[in-house]
């Protein structure tokens, strides 16, 4: 009897039950906790949507109130960890920063935010903590103090005034509001899995969440949005997107932003977030960016046949917010840690040690030689 074979990179495999995030891959459907993405990016907030993905519910007035005013006291980071992170080398990345920063949070935090049974308090601490980290190690790197966090703005308003110094316009926190929605969760992919199999040995929260952004630091997932960046600069005008594409498919590179292991036809993340590109694009008077993405969205299917994923056009929308490319990533970050700490949550709801086992394929009847007869 033939064995079958072993799926490369867990594809297609049931590893666990969740009722947080559901994709259909076939109809370009993504799904908080019952709610297609597309109603939360069009009437939600990223507070309302964390709310959802933690409790399982849409909040009641009362109750979005209350987790915007408690998610907003969480925001300051301790002088110790400001510390560390003027302490890293000038040229660690902010995904290194984040990383370290995240682990030595965990140390001047109290017990009860980072144990399994406690971890509600964890999550608001770390959803509201990560754009502090990353914009004041951002603002450590070009000479310039850390911002204070405002209690009076809202989380996407908070982050680009702690990012710039000045209050952002209405529509620019509006775009990166409707940008954390939709990178909030996406079901088990593979820094969520890294969060639940760290949870899944009982570590605390914050182990859990640094796991996560080592696994998301990666190309292949959380940095594929700043390679789309890096072929923007490479076209350089929409005439040449045919030229250089095809070229990069002949040499068999890979054009990121097309392409996902689920999805069969248009990420809808993408959909949504093109719109909101073209319009940013055409509001600062420098179409250039979405016309080339277009055209090397025609090649690209034309040739391969793929769709575009989320990273197409995250990273248009952040370059027109004034967000830094190596900045791309740890965004994506401060808004995925909802669900990682929703994941880990469920994860310590019905836990079971996560320990898959691999098909042995080496010898097994080698005899030891003493170091002299080899």
């Amino acid at each position: 009897m033939q064995e079958a074979a072993i799926p490369r990179g867990l594809e297609d495999v049931v590893v666990t039950s969740s009722s947080i995030a559901f994709i259909d891959g076939r109809q370009g459907r993504l799904i908080y906790r019952g709610y297609d993405i597309r109603d939360l990016a069009r009437r939600s907030s990223f507070e309302e949507t964390a709310y959802l993905l933690w409790y399982g519910r849409l909040p009641r007035p009362s109750e979005l109130q209350e987790l915007s005013r408690r998610l907003a006291s969480l925001r300051t980071l301790p002088p110790q960890v400001l510390r560390v992170l003027e302490s890293l080398s000038p040229g660690a990345s902010p995904m290194e920063a984040l990383r370290t920063g995240v682990s030595a949070l965990s140390s001047f935090e109290p017990e009860e935010l980072k144990q399994p049974r406690n971890t509600i308090g964890g999550a608001l601490r770390l959803t509201a903590v990560l754009p502090t980290l990353i914009t004041a190690y951002h603002r450590i790197r070009q000479g310039e103090p850390p911002v204070t966090p405002r209690e009076d703005l809202n989380h996407a308003s908070n982050l680009l005034y702690m990012l710039t110094g000045r209050l952002p316009p209405l529509t620019d926190a509006h775009v990166l509001d409707v940008a954390l929605i939709l990178h909030a969760d996406h079901e088990l992919n593979a820094s969520t899995f890294a969060a639940r199999v760290t949870a899944s040995t009982l570590s605390d929260l914050y182990s859990a969440v640094t796991s996560a952004v080592g696994t998301l630091k990666g190309p292949l997932h959380g940095g594929a949005n700043e390679r789309v960046m890096d072929l923007l600069e490479e076209v350089g005008s929409p005439d040449r997107a045919e030229s250089v594409v095809v070229g990069k498919l002949h040499r068999h590179e890979k054009i990121m932003g097309f392409g996902h292991r689920v999805y069969k036809v248009e990420d809808p993340r993408a959909t949504i977030l093109r719109e909101y590109a073209r319009a940013l694009c055409k509001e600062r008077g420098d179409l250039t960016p979405v016309e080339i993405l277009g055209k090397v969205e025609e090649v690209v299917h034309r040739e391969k046949g793929l769709y575009p994923n989320v990273d197409l056009y995250s990273g248009t929308c952040y370059r027109a917010l004034g967000v830094p490319k190596d900045l791309f990533t740890p965004l994506f970050a401060a808004s995925r840690v909802a669900g990682w700490t929703a994941h880990v949550l469920e994860e310590y709801s019905d836990n079971r040690l996560i320990r898959p086992t691999a098909k042995y394929t080496g010898p097994t009847d080698l005899t030891y030689l003493p170091p002299e007869e080899r």
